[in-house]
């Protein structure tokens, strides 16, 4: 029974697995084995003919026993399964300790299954001969015995050397390792001081530019020098020459210079005069008297050239004093600059902390607005209670009237001729300004006159807590932000409570605009889109572009450059959309459906209207849509002007409703630079969607083969669900919790949504930084970190043992566990960015949604693996006790788990690989290219 399980075992495994354990244990084959007494059996099993037979035993290309048995073997080979069935059975037979090294089983033979290889008639010949055979066996391995055991002490005696061999081997291995530690250390030293020598380096080239700036400056401060230097020799010349001038004749002495002269030639003239005659005592008197007057005016003048020099000193000291101080002012100017410097730091720091004090408020407000929009959704869910209470109210009116008009049915009495009710005084009734049952368009009507005891509410829509209510007697059909507009009834006669009454127009006074607020209008809005007519779309916001004249929306003041920016109906409140964020289609198909009493909130906007009007009179835009999907299936554009599109493509869509039709005009995306490139027409989200469920049907009805073949094939399906399945889940603005699937129209199917999305929007992220590195499989993505480490520009971002809580900022956990204190923290992270580096992550899929909530946008590489590619990581997977199997299965898996992934991601094919270093290189190249590329993350619509 053991026997029949061993040889079941070995019929089960298919031919490559046989033929791998036998080349596995081809030296020990070849080694052991006698070919001649094997090809009997095997020429028997009709593996083997006759010439392959002589070939092998007598072929004199071989020499020995060896290369016979290697040639017999290459055989088989050719033989296929069958050749390794009868081998190992052919071994089981003459040699079984061969056999049971190789199959690992014992032998046992089954006398039926060789029954009928040999006839009866050549029995005797093949015992005979085997007897023969065996016998030189024996003495063979009599031979061989001796020589064993011989050769057994040998071994014997080495077993000690080699023991000490051993240990020696291992203390050296031991010391191997330690070196190898040591290197590993001393290799991420250098590296720290290569980015250090890269810095001083860096800081050496600063300070040489420096010192090149000091020097040109110190040349330039030289030159001055050198011109000061100038102009004080200059003006000591001017100086001098002035000074020279003053001494021989000073501009203020010309005068008594003049007299000078004319004294001394009048005294010439005297002196010829008293060598002809004696001067008189009074004339030579007046002479002496003349000479020390022109004595005395000399004196003056040397007297002034003195404080004219003493002046001359005083200039030069003050001049030296002025130097010094010009010294000590170009001081005190450096120290400046040096301070300035630091000042420029400590203010770049202050700009810092005030971007972070900005983000801060940023933050706060968006938390403001959040809370400011909860106070007004829980506001309209209010006004929608308000308005259930005031038809309730309606009801109870209705049942006392009834009540009293049975009341006065039995209580009745018949009028005498000519006697008539009595008089009473008229008063002032009030009545709802529109009857949300009366069919009519535009007019005020009176359908009902009520009893006083029916006290019905007027219809008010509150904008805000604190508004006014509306006044006694006074029925209130537009609200604004900051203001009311009534609609006053006039006194009617007294009547009774009747069933109804000829409906009568009343007189209405327009509604007050108030620019820049929102008004909210209550009217008939039955076959709106014929009332008016719309343009604009999600960027620009939705406009009133034309309005029916004599319309009631004519006569409710609605006008050209209204933006809308709700709609609801009173009648079914549960429907309600926010129009200023819809695009075109949205807004059509919003407005479409109105269908009788409804509400709408507008808001002047009129520089954004004509801006929309000039660009489109322009042709600058088609309309005012813009938004970026990613497409979830593959469309081939077969129609003219039909724009071909890839799974995963991303589209800017700039038209809802183009040429007035039932699609959507779009472009391709650089992937790179965000710009518009390949433009044409694309299905809208429910065309889209039906080609997306004719494709699941067809590769449904694909064949396994044909699935086979087209392998290398583009990716054509994409499946992606949401939980909005009652109406088109890129319509965010529509609040629709009760949904009749009936009142769809022809065009737009939103009855019949699936939760199948063809396209999901998304929103682009521009990344500066070196983005993280996250691999698919995980399995794979361990071996690749490990290479990648040893190259510049790659780290493993290490995972901290530590309580993953809000204190430590962590981001995620290890492989999702919850009760794992592993975690990848941002202090982690931001190291890693800091040293410019990409961060390899050893994380699961499903913690990409918390990088991406942490403002964290890793890159995701998929590595394509084929059973080829896994036989080359063989080893690399030994050395993480993982199998070839489990890798396949790791992929299988996680490729399944990318279409939840909300991010686009690269993919590496297996064609492009032979080995690891090459998987390496391709991997780079792939991270280069994905760091080039605009980050797109899709909005999350569960």
């Amino acid at each position: 029974m053991v026997s029949c399980q061993a040889d079941t075992e070995l019929r089960d495994l298919d031919e490559e697995q046989l033929w791998e354990i036998l080349e596995s244990h081809r030296y020990r084959i070849v080694r052991s084995t006698c070919p001649n007494r094997l090809t009997p059996y095997l020429r028997q099993a009709k593996v083997l003919d006759q010439l392959d037979e002589e070939e092998v035993l007598h072929g004199p290309q071989f020499t020995n026993s060896a290369m016979r048995v290697g040639h017999m073997l290459d055989l088989l080979k050719t033989r296929g399964k069958n050749g390794a069935l009868a081998f190992l059975e052919s071994l089981k037979l003459h040699n079984p300790d061969t056999y049971t090294l190789i199959t690992g089983l014992e032998p046992s033979i089954d006398l039926n299954n060789f029954s009928g290889l040999i006839e009866t008639s050549k029995l005797t010949e093949c015992l005979a001969k085997a007897v023969n055979s065996l016998q030189e066996e024996l003495t063979q391995e009599k031979h061989q015995k001796a020589s064993l055991l011989h050769h057994c002490r040998q071994l014997k005696d080495r077993v000690p050397q080699l023991e000490a061999q051993n240990k020696c081997l291992r203390g050296i291995e031991a010391e191997h390792n330690r070196m190898k530690r040591e290197v590993s250390s001393h290799f991420h030293e250098v590296l720290k001081l290569k980015d250090e020598m890269y810095n001083l380096s860096m800081h050496y080239t600063n300070a040489l530019q420096e010192k090149d700036l000091a020097i040109t400056r110190s040349q330039g401060l030289q030159e001055e020098l050198y011109l000061m230097k100038q102009e004080l020799q200059r003006a000591r010349v001017e100086t001098y020459y002035e000074r020279e001038r003053s001494l021989r004749m000073p501009s203020d002495l010309q005068p008594q210079a003049d007299e000078l002269l004319q004294l001394r030639e009048e005294n010439e003239k005297l002196r010829s005069l008293v060598e002809l005659e004696t001067f008189s005592l009074v004339q030579k008197d007046i002479l002496e008297q003349n000479l020390d007057e022109a004595l005395e005016g000399k004196q003056e003048l040397l007297n002034r050239i003195h404080s004219l020099r003493e002046q001359a000193v005083i200039a030069e000291n003050q001049r030296k004093q002025y130097w010094e101080e010009k010294e000590h002012t170009l001081i005190e100017c450096h120290k400046m600059k040096v301070d300035c410097e630091i000042y420029k730091e400590k203010i770049s720091a202050l700009q810092g902390q005030v971007a972070e004090l900005q983000k801060e408020r940023d933050q706060a407000y968006c938390a403001r607005d959040a809370a400011q929009l909860e106070i007004s959704q829980n506001l309209l869910e209010k006004d929608s209670l308000r308005r259930k209470v005031f038809e309730l109210t309606d009801q109870i009116c209705e049942l006392r009237k009834q009540a009293r008009q049975q009341q006065a049915e039995l209580g009745s009495r018949v009028l005498e001729p000519g006697e008539q009710w009595p008089k009473r005084k008229q008063r002032l009734v009030r009545m709802h300004a529109i009857c949300p049952g009366d069919e009519s368009q535009g007019s005020l009507s009176v359908s009902e006159v009520r009893d006083p005891s029916c006290r019905p509410q007027p219809l008010v829509f509150p904008r805000s807590p604190g508004e006014a209510p509306f006044p006694p007697g006074g029925s209130g059909v537009v609200q604004g932000g900051g203001g009311v507009a009534w609609n006053w009834l006039f006194p009617l006669p007294h009547m009774k409570c009747l069933p109804s009454l000829p409906s009568t127009p009343i007189r209405r006074r327009p509604a007050r605009r108030i620019l820049s607020r929102i008004t909210t209008i209550a009217f008939h809005g039955t076959a709106l889109l014929e009332q008016i007519s719309i343009i604009g779309g999600n960027q620009t916001g939705i406009f009133i572009h034309r309005v029916t004249p004599g319309s009631v929306a004519d006569e409710m003041s609605l006008f050209p450059g209204n933006q809308i920016m709700v709609d609801y109906e009173v009648t079914d409140p549960a429907f309600k959309a926010i129009l200023e964020d819809a695009t075109l289609e949205e807004a059509l198909w919003v407005l479409k459906r109105v269908n009788g009493f409804c509400c709408l909130s507008v808001r002047m906007n009129m520089e954004g209207y004509k801006r929309l009007v000039s660009d489109l009179e322009n042709k600058v835009v088609t309309s005012g849509d813009s938004f970026y999907i990613r497409a979830n299936l593959a469309l081939e554009g077969k129609a003219a002007g039909e724009l071909p599109v890839q799974c995963n493509d991303i589209l800017h869509v700039t038209d809802t409703v183009f040429r007035g039709e039932s699609q959507w005009s779009a472009c391709r995306v650089n992937p790179y630079s965000m710009k518009d490139m390949d433009a044409g027409i694309v299905p809208n989200y429910y065309q889209a969607q039906q080609r997306l469920i004719g494709l699941i049907q067809d590769m449904a009805q694909q064949s396994t083969s044909a699935r086979k073949s087209s392998g290398g094939q583009p990716k054509l399906v994409r499946i992606i669900s949401t939980d909005k399945s009652k109406i088109n889940p890129l319509w965010s603005s529509i609040d629709c919790n009760v949904y009749d699937p009936n009142k769809a129209d022809g065009a737009l199917l939103a009855g019949s949504c699936f939760t199948l999305m063809p396209y999901t929007l998304v929103r682009p992220h521009k990344l500066a930084q070196l983005r993280p590195v996250l691999f698919v499989p995980t399995l794979l993505g361990k071996i690749l970190s490990d290479k990648l480490c040893l190259t510049k520009g790659f780290e493993k971002c290490l995972l901290c043992e530590a309580e993953c809580t809000a204190q430590n900022r962590s981001l995620v956990r290890e492989k999702g566990e919850p009760d794992s204190r592993c975690c990848v923290t941002r202090q982690a992270l931001q190291l890693l960015l800091e040293k410019d580096v990409h961060s390899l992550l050893d994380v699961g899929l499903e913690c990409m949604r918390a990088l991406h909530a942490a403002g964290i946008y890793p890159i995701l590489l998929l590595v394509s693996i084929s059973e080829k590619n896994a036989k080359k990581l063989k080893k690399a997977l030994q050395r993480l006790g993982a199998t070839e199997e489990q890798l396949l299965d790791c992929v299988r898996r996680e490729e399944a788990q990318l279409e939840k992934v909300p991010c686009l991601y690269g993919t590496i094919a297996p064609n492009t690989w032979s080995d690891l270093d090459a998987l390496v290189s391709a991997v780079r190249a792939a991270v280069a290219n994905e760091q080039k590329k605009i980050v797109w993350i899709e909005q999350d619509l569960h």
